[in-house]
């Protein structure tokens, strides 16, 4: 009996990563990422980004990461028709806690820093003092903040406005936003308008207890068919285990 009850801490903490892991699985993919970014941003700049363009670099940082975080990703998003500079990176943060996080800003302030340091590192390599040239450019980084609770987001989005005195200093203190992109502001019926494999995974994470499961119902057979018929096997089965991690 004291064996057993020994395991139980074990299980619910084992079931938190099971759905970080989930998470990850989505950013991890290029098809879901490409599809996330063309149709949950906005962002005109990434509106044709496809799955050939993400690259992922989460290893080159993930052991520095100052806590464990099985569900934040980093990709190199290679632009197309941009004369200043062809990348973009993209750190993507996902919350499933019920509560908000209100340090995120700083977190993500952390995540930059280390991510340009790193790009700064690599050109030195490829040219000494080149960072200290006139013309050297950092790359833009973009944060998003994928949030599925039910409540709403809370926390300053911008660094400014977690730092004292930003009223009197604010043009010394770092100034950036990140993007938070909420699960409860689609309904379930703009989710199926989308008609790709991520809209799926979305209606499923929406899904808070066995009583809404019934909601499922509202799902037209010709989108399911739509799905399965165009998605390559692989995906498919990627889709069923994140879907398992989620449910």
């Amino acid at each position: 009996m004291t064996k057993t009850n020994s395991h139980k801490p074990k299980t619910s903490t084992q079931n938190k990563k099971v759905k970080d892991s989930g998470a990850k699985l989505i950013f991890g993919d290029p098809i879901l990422c490409a599809q996330f970014l063309r149709g949950y941003t906005d962002i005109e700049l990434l509106k044709d980004v496809q799955p050939e363009d993400i690259e992922d670099v989460t290893d080159r940082f993930i052991s520095v990461w100052q806590e464990e975080r099985d569900s934040d990703t980093v990709k190199k998003i290679h632009l197309k028709n941009q004369q200043d500079i062809d990348t973009l990176y993209l750190i993507t943060l996902i919350e499933h806690q019920t509560k908000v996080d209100y340090d995120m800003s700083f977190r993500i302030l952390r995540y930059i820093v280390l991510i340009l340091t790193d790009y700064a590192a690599e050109a030195e390599k490829k040219q000494a003092g080149c960072t200290a040239l006139k013309g050297f450019r950092y790359p833009p980084v973009l944060p998003i903040v994928f949030y599925d609770g039910d409540r709403n987001w809370t926390a300053a989005k911008n660094f400014q406005e977690r730092t004292a005195l930003s009223d009197l200093l604010g043009e010394y203190i770092p100034n950036f936003q990140y993007l938070v992109v909420p699960l409860s502001r689609y309904s379930n019926q703009e989710l199926i308008e989308k008609e790709d494999e991520l809209s799926l995974i979305m209606l499923i994470d929406k899904l808070r207890s066995s009583a809404e499961f019934h909601e499922l119902a509202e799902i037209p057979d010709d989108y399911l068919e739509k799905i399965s018929r165009d998605s390559p096997e692989s995906l498919l089965k990627l889709i069923a285990k994140i879907i398992a991690a989620f449910l």
